[in-house]
């Protein structure tokens, strides 16, 4: 994905209410009508919803005689997971490399005190 094709796919799905959207066309085409019946909002902020993902390529929409038909495009929501799955593979590399750095520091310096106690923190007595 190119970076204005992330930028596009993270903006869509930053709202909650287009997040549904997706994944309720991800099983079956909707019309534009019935998914407005379900929000509370306007038919037209409805299909504004789904313009910003249309541009963000996640979900396609076609007519079929009066209505609008919206699904998802599963290839786009595939590759954008599969964003998601490289950025927390890469934070969990670099927590680990964090925990294995404390981990060398405490060895080195056993006489340091740890962050985490060893003993647990006594409770109060009821009077």
């Amino acid at each position: 994905m190119t970076p204005a094709e992330i930028d596009d796919a993270f903006h869509a799905l930053a709202d909650p209410t287009r997040r549904d959207i997706v994944r309720r066309t991800m099983t079956a085409q909707i019309s534009v009508s019935a998914l407005a019946r379900d929000y509370p909002m306007s038919f037209a902020a409805v299909q504004k919803h789904v313009a910003v993902l249309e541009r963000a390529h996640l979900v396609q929409k076609h007519r079929h005689g009066r209505e609008q038909l919206v699904r998802a495009i599963p290839a786009t929501i595939r590759r954008t997971t599969a964003l998601l799955d490289q950025l927390e593979s890469l934070w969990r590399d670099r927590i680990d490399r964090m925990d294995a750095v404390l981990a060398d520091d405490d060895a080195a310096d056993p006489a340091r005190p740890s962050l985490t106690p060893h003993h647990p923190i006594p409770t109060r007595r009821k009077p």
